[in-house]
This record gives structure tokens, C-alpha cells and sequence, in this order.
């Protein structure tokens, strides 16, 4: 594979310098952003359309020059240590809203990042602000090393830190999950702790006068190192593992570290010393109390929309699904699973279809996917996406797994632009979840006008409340 071909697979030059393509915030943003416009989501919003024939054929490369594919993509879009000082948080907050059309809006939605998230800005019509950016930074090391990652990124981390003082890094290492990554890139997740300049005259514009900003705080957490007042550590994230057992070890992680070559059994970590936001997903609170002052200066409303986990936001979104298709009088009974970035709200409200988030691939997110329909009324159709990571890592589901969860369907059920046989190396699904949408799901209506903040906002506590969610009002 050409390093010409490798950066145009990442998307090279679409993003503000230190900004990803490749990576949930960004493709979430440009998801909820495609709907707004009123558009369809292929190829993650990354690819050039002369590429697709090209991507959709890598499934026939032996499997290691796909993971190669990872690897080199990934480690295309590090910025250069000594770049870091040059990298300002403020310039992706302004990519962002630049994605969204500018015109008038009852509410916005302001924090966490969540695919959910997605399917709920879709619906109600409005914006989704992220609060969490990757920074990937270049560096080698063997993914095992641990404690060499936290010594690298003590030491470089500073320029970044203060270049932008309005933001927390959470530094984090996952050696399972991103193993193909880790080993080029040092993964710097940084959350803003204010609006800044970009969200504050975005909303000023946009939102009506007596309009609303949502916060979206997930209050996941997980186990750190403290380096300084603004920097933490985190090995491991959500996913197929427990927090715990990325620094105590098990049989799982033995087992991988075995399939993978590793001469260990397990991970040797620092001990952490307390529990912050998680570094994907988490909310830090300090942007809420920046939300509060800036809606009080300018006499907007606040709803504060709180859940513990990634995914709990996933079934209160499919209930107001349910709830707005049946205030058109148009079928319930149709689910589409939608795995870590492979989301696609265009098409989902096309085909008149329940959205379920799913964060990641594991035997977790199928379990909580399982507990969901135990909860509902049975679905016909049940369709699902499934983020391929290259890499078969402690804790995934099975593909077996994954077909048992949707087989509870009574009619129809299947993967969407998968394939079988080589997950999770399967990386034309990146292209392929988009292509072969139209011809899995055959049902077609037109898209809905948006649910009206109003009605969202007269049902929210209670629904929230029924769902284990909190729907504040301050």
C-alpha cells in the first residue's frame, strides 16, 4: 500500500492541523452535520467519492497488509511532537461549526461524545457541539510499554498545555482495543472547559432568543495517574474489558497477549490514583459551569441530559424514535444497530428505522444490546453495523454473538455492509455499511419534519427518568 494511498485513506488535509479524520468525534460531527444539511453519510464522510471502487476491494489483501493499512493510516495523521504548541483546540472548535448550516435553531446540544447523540440532534433538528478532540501524536513505541507512553507524554505534553489553557488532556493509552495505533501514536483526548470564542458565536447566532443548550454529560469514569492540574493518564477504555482489569490482569488478557506474540501476561501499569472522566466519552464538569455562564448572560435556558454510561443513551433516543414515528402513524418495528462510528441518520430516518447505539463491538455492548430487547415490544426487522478495529482484541464479540442478538427479530434480521468471515479485519466496512444500506433495507418514507424542541422538552423528565437517565432543568 502507497503512503499516497494511506493518507488519502485517512482523509488527509479535510480537518484543522492535530485534528483526525479518522476518529469518533469527527465523524460524529460530520454525521449529525450531514443530516442537518439534509444528506446522506457514505464512507464516514472521509473518503473521496474516485476512491470507494478502491476501499470497497481491500478485503482481498492478506490480513496483514490490512492491519498494516490501520497502522500506517493512524499514524498519517499524528501530529509531530514539536508541532504541539502549534495545535489550537480553539481552530477544531471552529471546524465544527462549520459543518452545520447556518441558520436559526430552538436548542443546541453541547457536550459528551455519543452516536446516540447523533440520532437525537437528527431528530430534533439542531446542533451537536462535542466537548472531547483526539490529538494522535507521533512517537514509537512497543504497545506494551506503559510506563514509557506516560514518560513520553509528561515530557512533550506541555507546549500543548499551554497553547490552550481552556482545555484538559486526558492522555490514554488502550494496548487491546487500539494496538494497531498505539504503537505510532500517542492518543492526547482533550476536553474543553469552556465554550470559547467559536461555540459562544455560533450559539449567539444561531439559537433563537428564548432557545436552549442541552448538555450532554456522560458521567463515566475511569481509573488515571494524575501528571499535573490539567493532564491525567488512562490505560485501556471502554470496551470489552472492565476498567480494573487493564491494570490487574486476567485469563482474557493472558490469552491475547499470547495470540499477539507478547512476551507477558499481562499489563504492567502505573497505579492510578484516582477516578476522572473517561477519556473517549466522559464529561468534564467544568464546561457545564461555562454553559451556565454564558446562558445567563445571554437569557438562554440550560437542560442538563445526564446518563452513567455510553450507552444508556441509546435506548431513551430509540424510544423518541418509536414515539415520533407513531405520531405519523408509520411502523415501530424495525431497529438499526449502528456500531461505534458507522452511523448513518440520513438513512435511518429514510427507511423509517429505530436507531440503536452500540459503542464499541464487544460481548458488553451485544449483552446491553440483548437487555434492551428484553425490554421492548419485539421488533420485525432488526439490521446492525459492526465497527471492524483489525485487530481481535481481549473481550470482542463474535460475529456468532452478534447474528444471536439480531436473530431475536420475528422476521428479518442481518448485518449491514459486513463481512462475516473476516471481522473484525474487515475493513471495507467502512465503506461498505453506506453502499449496501439502500438494498439491505427496502423501506422507504419521507424524512420527517424534525420533533419539536417543545414536545421533546414536555416529555424528556419523564422518559429520562423511566430510562435511568436525568433530564434537568436550571
Amino acid at each position: 500500500m502507497s503512503l499516497r494511498l494511506s493518507r488519502l485513506l485517512a482523509g488527509e488535509g479535510s480537518t484543522p492541523p492535530g485534528l483526525p479524520n479518522f476518529d469518533s468525534t469527527t465523524v460524529f460531527v460530520r454525521a449529525a452535520a450531514s443530516a442537518l444539511r439534509g444528506e446522506e453519510f457514505p464512507a464516514l464522510g472521509m473518503f473521496p467519492s474516485w476512491l470507494l471502487p478502491v476501499a470497497a476491494r481491500l478485503n482481498s489483501l492478506p490480513r496483514r497488509a490490512r492491519t498494516g493499512i490501520y497502522t500506517t493510516g493512524g499514524a498519517n495523521e499524528g501530529v509531530s511532537p514539536v508541532e504541539l504548541g502549534n495545535v489550537d483546540v480553539e481552530r477544531f472548535r471552529q471546524w465544527v461549526v462549520d459543518q452545520y448550516p447556518d441558520r436559526g435553531y430552538p436548542a443546541v446540544i453541547v457536550g459528551s461524545s455519543n452516536g446516540a447523540a447523533v440520532h437525537l440532534a437528527a431528530l430534533l433538528g439542531v446542533p451537536w457541539l462535542p466537548q472531547t478532540f483526539l490529538v494522535p501524536v507521533s512517537r514509537s513505541l512497543p504497545p506494551d510499554a506503559i510506563h514509557a507512553d506516560l514518560e513520553w507524554g509528561a515530557e512533550h505534553a506541555e507546549p500543548f498545555l499551554a497553547a490552550n489553557p481552556d482545555v484538559s488532556l486526558h492522555q490514554m493509552h488502550d494496548p487491546n482495543q487500539d494496538r494497531l495505533m498505539v504503537s505510532k501514536l500517542a492518543y492526547f483526548r482533550t476536553k474543553s472547559r469552556r465554550l470559547g470564542d467559536a461555540y459562544e458565536e455560533f450559539i449567539e447566532t444561531v439559537l433563537a432568543s428564548d432557545g436552549t443548550i442541552i448538555t450532554l454529560e456522560c458521567e463515566y469514569d475511569w481509573p488515571a495517574v494524575r501528571i499535573d492540574d490539567r493532564h491525567t493518564y488512562q490505560v485501556g477504555g471502554l470496551g470489552g474489558l472492565d476498567p480494573e482489569t487493564y491494570y490487574e490482569g486476567d485469563e482474557a488478557i493472558a490469552e491475547f497477549l499470547e495470540q499477539q506474540g507478547a512476551n507477558r501476561d499481562r499489563w504492567y501499569t502505573p497505579e492510578p490514583d484516582e477516578r476522572v472522566p473517561e477519556a473517549e466519552w466522559g464529561f468534564d464538569p467544568a464546561l457545564g459551569e461555562d454553559i451556565d455562564r454564558f446562558a445567563g448572560e445571554n437569557g438562554y435556558d440550560v437542560r442538563r441530559l445526564q446518563f452513567d454510561e455510553p450507552h444508556e443513551l441509546s435506548p431513551f433516543v430509540a424510544d423518541r424514535y418509536r414515539e415520533r414515528y407513531a405520531e405519523l402513524d408509520r411502523p415501530v418495528d424495525r431497529l438499526f444497530v449502528q456500531s461505534f462510528a458507522l452511523v448513518e441518520p440520513w438513512w435511518t430516518l429514510r427507511t423509517g428505522s429505530i436507531p440503536y447505539w452500540t459503542p464499541f463491538n464487544t460481548a458488553p455492548d451485544a449483552a446491553q444490546l440483548d437487555s434492551y430487547l428484553d425490554g421492548v415490544e419485539p421488533y420485525d426487522e432488526i439490521w446492525a453495523t459492526l465497527f471492524a478495529h483489525g485487530v481481535d482484541s481481549a473481550g470482542l464479540g463474535s460475529i456468532d454473538r452478534w447474528r444471536s442478538v439480531l436473530s431475536r427479530a420475528r422476521d428479518q434480521y442481518g448485518f449491514v455492509g459486513v463481512d462475516e468471515t473476516e471481522f473484525p479485519y474487515d475493513i471495507e466496512t467502512h465503506v461498505r455499511y453506506h453502499e449496501d444500506l439502500p438494498e439491505t433495507i427496502r423501506a422507504r418514507y419521507a424524512h420527517p419534519a424534525p420533533m419539536t424542541f417543545d414536545r421533546f422538552d414536555s416529555i424528556a423528565d419523564d422518559a429520562a427518568s423511566a430510562a435511568g437517565l436525568e433530564w434537568t432543568k436550571r
